[in-house]
């Protein structure tokens, strides 16, 4: 397979700085911590909206998490990108007077504080939307703002362990597993975005704004699909099949010759039967059980000895060009250092380089989708603490002997 090593997109090129962003005009307060509630907003950040993110001055734990490079943190820069970032110690009554004058100029709170927390603080929406009753208050939780569970601390895991999802991961005779990066905050991030989007389009015909309530746990059981409904009519709880589908085979992952694994997938019956003509077993497309997914999957073991028996006598290049040649879905499972090199992913400028002041440089992904008119962009990374202090707080008329005396006392 042809490579070409990734790098060469600059972050600013992918935007026609000429255009207008989408979301110019938007402003955002960040307020939440880690991932979810954070995710959401950088979304917008990268369609133009104007997003400030508001840490405690000990910084925001996302910092600590994850690979480091010369101390820097290098989740945060990709997390935070797009951002501009102030300390605010929202504990004190300082800082909930700033906060409320940030909110009185923002069209959007993010904040994923347990429930009730804000209120103590004398920053709930009733206080909130007094000042600015045009606000959005985005309230992202593990478990909602009411119910038995909503005082839980609430992280992902715990969502991708309460939706079903790790019921059924793993091998049939194994424990269930998680996944091992945040899989629930980036879907309950991404859902949260959508939400935003939604009140924004909404308060264009009332004029007012409103209180989105998301816990993560119900955006990751909406992630599962049809599960609640396939109970309810069958009966049937999914159990774990490993890298097998109870919908349909051949489906799984299967090593090369050269020692590297394929993925392949036949959701599609006209998918399988090139499959089994690609692998010389067109005779098992005339068995009755073929022509129905769940019923091939029943003959898993059968259809997977064809299918690897003969993925296994070839290199992976090999097995690729060949299924490319029947019109069949396969696919390399690539590692990071293969994304990349891969062609495919450089075609579409999925990772870009970012000019950075604490990094001189670093590559990541670039935005998840293309406008064709008006494109987001990543314009620079995560900021270090407190940057843009002077700049967001002056702005509400704060002098810089003020400033000074407010990080002096632990407000910033």
């Amino acid at each position: 397979m042809a490579t070409v090593e990734i790098g060469d997109v600059d972050a600013g090129a992918v935007s026609d700085a000429s255009k207008r962003a989408p979301l110019d005009g938007i402003r955002v307060i960040d307020a939440a911590t880690l991932f979810a509630g954070p995710l959401s907003a950088t979304m917008l950040a990268d369609y133009g909206a104007d997003v400030i993110k508001v840490e405690h001055p000990d910084g925001d734990p996302a910092r600590k998490y994850g690979a480091r490079r010369d101390d820097v943190p290098l989740w945060w820069k990709v997390l935070a990108r797009n951002k501009r970032a102030v300390t605010l110690n929202l504990g004190t009554a300082d800082g909930q007077r700033i906060f409320r004058e940030l909110a009185a100029q923002a069209d959007v709170v993010v904040e994923n504080f347990r429930p009730g927390t804000l209120e103590r603080w004398g920053l709930g929406y009733d206080v909130l939307s007094a000042i600015n009753p045009r606000l959005v208050l985005v309230r992202v939780t593990g478990f909602g703002q009411f119910g038995p569970y909503a005082s839980r601390p609430g992280f992902g895991t715990l969502a991708e362990a309460m939706s079903g999802l790790a019921s059924i991961t793993g091998e049939a005779d194994g424990p269930p597993l998680l996944p091992s990066f945040p899989l629930a905050d980036t879907v309950a991030g991404l859902t949260a975005a959508f939400a935003i989007m939604t009140a924004l389009k909404a308060r264009e015909h009332t004029g007012r704004g409103q209180v989105v309530d998301l816990a993560i746990i119900e955006t990751m059981l909406a992630a599962m699909g049809a599960q609640v409904a396939s109970y309810d009519q069958t009966g049937r709880v999914p159990e774990r099949t490993g890298n097998r589908s109870p919908n349909n085979s051949p489906r799984g992952v299967y090593r090369t010759s050269d020692g590297k694994w394929v993925a392949l997938s036949t959701s599609a019956h006209s998918i399988a039967e090139r499959v089994m003509r690609l692998v010389g077993r067109a005779d098992l497309i005339d068995e009755p059980w073929f022509a129905n997914g769940a019923e091939r999957a029943q003959h898993a073991d059968e259809l997977d000895a064809a299918v690897g028996g003969w993925i296994g006598q070839r290199t992976r290049d090999e097995v690729i060009a060949e299924f490319e040649r029947a019109q069949a879905a396969v696919a390399p499972i690539y590692d990071v250092a293969d994304v990349l090199r891969d062609p495919q992913y450089a075609a579409l400028g999925s990772v870009v380089s970012v000019p950075d002041a604490e990094l001189g440089a670093f590559r990541t992904h670039n935005v998840p989708f293309r406008l064709s008119d008006t494109p987001g962009a990543i314009r620079w990374g995560g900021p270090a603490r407190g940057t843009h202090n002077d700049e967001v707080f002056g702005a509400l008329g704060l002098e810089r002997r003020e400033i000074a005396d407010l990080t002096e006392r632990g407000v910033l």
